[in-house]
């Protein structure tokens, strides 16, 4: 998702940009070995984080990548200096409900046709649909980016992993009202960078930011959830220019 920008921001700053467990390259333990929750992945992110010394940085937070970004931020708020969000929600009006309410089903009862809903979201049909959805052009989309995807998420187990994760980002939403908190009394520099037409984080999300920090920064370009894939050149210099501001 970032292999595009990685190498521009690496020319002024050090960028770290690690696949979390279960995901990517990074290693895949069973449920049996590895207790997939946003607190734990947050935990190993910090591990990893000490172990390579870095105790200041920016986050950058999409996706799943905000609640992990946001326990880390509530945990050391002195180490965060300075925040970009892509479609990195922190809101109740950021959930589109088209794609929530099957995940809120899931979250009330587990039954087999409630996880036959979510199991949805692992099939190579949805993938492509997450990545063009929205989407103007949908000739920019590269489509070996859906069947690696597809690939990696249909690996042994992944599939478990990915229905533990479902079933704890209700943990996330609970967990807003102090991630506004910490907004509020801590006044971060944000950048909020989210596409027009985002089919799971809609753009009432980037909009609240300004309620608990004024000074945030927010842009709504045209694109859908994988904003990078067709707006680089328009979204780089908007985060180049906000580095250079708050760092």
């Amino acid at each position: 998702m970032f292999r595009n920008l990685i190498p521009v921001l690496a020319e002024r700053w050090h960028v770290i940009a690690p696949d979390h467990l279960g995901f990517g390259l990074s290693d895949a333990p069973s449920l049996d070995d590895f207790p997939y929750s946003f607190d734990t992945l947050a935990t190993v992110t910090e591990t990893l984080l000490a172990t390579l010394g870095i105790d200041r940085y920016a986050l950058f937070v999409q996706d799943y990548g905000a609640p992990i970004g946001w326990r880390l931020a509530l945990r050391s708020p002195d180490a965060v200096l300075a925040i970009i969000s892509q479609g990195g929600n922190a809101y109740n009006e950021g959930l589109q409900p088209e794609f929530f309410t099957p995940i809120r089903e899931y979250w009330r009862e587990q039954t087999p046709r409630t996880e036959e809903s979510v199991r949805e979201s692992l099939t190579l049909e949805l993938i492509r649909w997450l990545y063009l959805s929205g989407v103007a052009d949908e000739t920019l989309i590269d489509p070996t980016l859906w069947i690696r995807d597809y690939d990696l998420l249909s690996r042994p187990g992944v599939d478990q992993v990915q229905l533990a994760l479902f079933r704890d980002y209700a943990t996330n939403l609970a967990l807003y009202p102090e991630v506004q908190r910490y907004f509020r009394t801590r006044q971060v520099p944000l950048l909020a960078v989210w596409g027009r037409n985002d089919p799971v984080f809609g753009t009432a999300g980037a909009l609240a930011f300004s309620a608990d920090l004024p000074q945030a920064e927010v842009h709504l370009l045209d694109g859908g959830h994988f904003l990078l894939e067709t707006a680089l050149p328009e979204v780089t210099p908007l985060i180049t220019g906000f580095l250079d501001k708050r760092l």
